[in-house]
């Protein structure tokens, strides 16, 4: 298998990587603040950091509070411009104070990529978490509309059916109100099942099933000549977790399905020379998974030219 090679420009550009003959892009939406950490993997504490020297500086401060970011990945593969998740959107009501009515200027940095709302051909959502279906829509006029009308959005239909049967809160009944809601009113929402195996849904993208978190998320596979790489929704949340796979997240609804599918996906990635894209690892975002004592680490992928 070919290892696949990534480019990390200046700040003012876009990360990417090569796969094969797909690349891969990272669009950013914004940092998240550092008290996300402490709350979203407790078990993560700055000592287990100390524990493991390569975790810093990249994916921790010096005091071992973890840094975490909110972005899709964006590629063209078999001819449709793909987007992997929207982030948290602009100008929502929202909980999280860290979310609340944003401002960012996401969609310019989609455009720096060659993509726009109109040339957008399918939106992968690996969950309906707020911090992936926030720019699924956008106001117009006072109204939430889908942001990208051309594309079809395509989540798992087990994930969809679950929040579909669940007793919400009126935080998440918001969420899907203005970032689900007008997508399946506008006839864009697809729901497809997702077998143990994965299923191809165009050639070198392919759905895996990555129950746990949520229990109908997917992680995204994308090959070509050779190589491949691997989205992971919030299977894993940040590298800590390939090092201590036992840590889980305080909003994992099946904690030990969590476990045991992050463990999966992490052995079918291990020593391979596969990419991982970490849908909230900071930069450098992207490694090779390799086997280390009873857990991994995350080294850095070839960067492209040599």
């Amino acid at each position: 298998m070919r290892t696949a090679q990534f480019t990390e420009p200046a700040p003012s550009g876009a990360a990417h990587w090569s796969v094969g003959d797909i690349t891969v892009h990272r669009v950013d939406e914004v940092p998240l603040p550092p008290a996300t950490g402490p709350w979203l993997l407790p078990a993560a504490t700055p000592g287990v950091v100390a524990e493991h020297d390569w975790l810093r500086p990249d994916f921790a401060d010096p005091d071992g509070v973890l840094y975490l970011d909110s972005h899709s990945f964006a590629l063209v593969v078999d001819g449709l411009r793909v987007l992997v998740d929207t982030g948290i959107g602009n100008g929502k009501t929202r909980a999280n104070p860290a979310w609340h009515k944003l401002r960012t200027d996401y969609l310019a940095r989609l455009a720096d990529i060659g993509f726009t709302p109109e040339n957008v051909d399918l939106v992968i959502l690996t969950h309906l978490h707020t911090d992936h279906v926030g720019w699924n829509t956008r106001e117009v006029d006072g109204a939430w509309v889908p942001t990208f009308p051309g594309a079809r959005y395509l989540t798992s239909r087990a994930e969809y059916e679950f929040w579909a049967a669940y007793d919400m809160d009126e935080a998440r009944r918001g969420m899907f109100r203005d970032s689900v809601v007008p997508v399946e009113e506008a006839g864009l929402l697809d729901l497809v099942d997702v077998p143990a195996e994965g299923i191809e849904v165009a050639d070198g993208l392919r759905l895996l099933p990555a129950p746990g978190h949520t229990p109908g998320q997917i992680a995204v596979e994308v090959s070509s000549a050779g190589a491949r790489a691997l989205v992971t929704g919030d299977a894993v949340h940040h590298p800590v977790q390939l090092a201590r796979p036992e840590i889980g997240s305080c909003v994992d609804i099946d904690p030990v399905q969590a476990e045991a599918t992050r463990r999966a996906l992490l052995a079918r990635l291990a020593d391979t020379g596969a990419l991982v894209l970490g849908t909230h690892f900071p930069a450098p975002t992207a490694g090779r998974v390799v086997a280390e004592g009873d857990g991994y680490r995350l080294a850095a992928a070839v960067r492209a030219g040599g």
